[in-house]
């Protein structure tokens, strides 16, 4: 079996060749990436894969058996990026698609979720035998601004009390390792989350915690969060993106109690205090 892993020197694709590795032989791994000379180091087979270049797509998934379509990075573009990829996919003859979604995409507030739905239709709608992995929040989507936080002495944000059921972007990796490696996947929708949920209230707390210092968590409007975001530099629409899907926090569209992150994985996932460790040591 020959496995094809889109966006493959992205953090998560990064992740899921890492634990490929530890769970089938490196001969049967391809590194797709719009750039290959970047994926060198992976230590698995490279072919150039550009979400945008739709006519070269089907030359390069030639002889892969299943292929991993993790989502990519342009928001706005990319119902019609998967729907090439799907296509060209289907006409190199891949028998299994397995596809990294949004939590609860079918219903989900967040702005994101559309182009998921989008997605997940298309690859439905396309006969091939498929998996789709809908991914809930990364821990590290928070702890990328702990560093922050403990600079300017508080964490901020817009997500009230929100219950936010995040898992390290490791947890996730592995568990599409798991899937692109097994049995009995086929047809299923996973919603994935991580065990433990927490509010940024208690996320500051562990902060305050591991440091010996005071980092209280201030919730801000929708707009004046996303403003803060512009002035520490983030470009106006993705800083009012970040501010919207944390107020879709507040509102319950992070939280999940299913478990079936852990169940797949077969061990806990990664507790928010060991992400947050991991983030202050970095």
């Amino acid at each position: 079996m020959t496995i094809a892993i889109t966006g493959a020197t992205g953090q998560l694709g990064r992740l899921v060749i890492a634990a490929l590795k530890t769970r089938s032989p490196a001969a049967q791994t391809i590194a797709l990436a719009r750039s290959p000379e970047k994926a060198a180091d992976l230590g698995v087979e490279t072919r150039a894969f550009d979400y945008s270049k739709p006519d070269a797509q089907t030359a390069a998934l030639a002889g892969v058996d299943t292929l991993l379509l993790i989502s990519s990075s342009e928001i706005g573009q990319r119902a019609a990026q998967h729907r090439h990829v799907i296509a060209a996919a289907k006409a190199a003859g891949v028998s299994r698609l397995v596809y990294t979604s949004l939590l609860r995409a079918d219903s989900s507030p967040l702005s994101l979720a559309e182009e998921h739905r989008d997605t997940e239709q298309a690859i439905k709608a396309s006969g091939l035998d498929f998996t789709i992995l809908r991914n809930g929040w990364y821990s590290e989507n928070y702890t990328g601004s702990v560093g922050p936080a403990v600079a300017a002495g508080a964490f901020i944000g817009s997500a009230g009390n929100g219950r936010i059921a995040s898992a390290a972007r490791k947890d996730y990796a592995e568990a599409a390792a798991i899937v692109l490696t097994s049995a009995g996947h086929s047809g299923r929708v996973y919603e994935l989350a991580g065990d433990a949920a927490y509010t940024l209230t208690e996320l500051a707390a562990e902060i305050s915690r591991q440091t010996g210092k005071a980092i209280p968590y201030k919730n801000l409007p929708e707009a004046d969060y996303a403003a803060a975001l512009v002035g520490a530099g983030l470009p106006e629409f993705f800083a009012r993106a970040i501010a919207s899907w944390d107020v879709a926090a507040a509102q319950g569209a992070l939280f999940d109690e299913g478990r079936a992150l852990s169940t797949l994985l077969g061990h806990p996932t990664t507790p928010i205090a060991a992400s947050v460790k991991q983030a202050l040591g970095a």
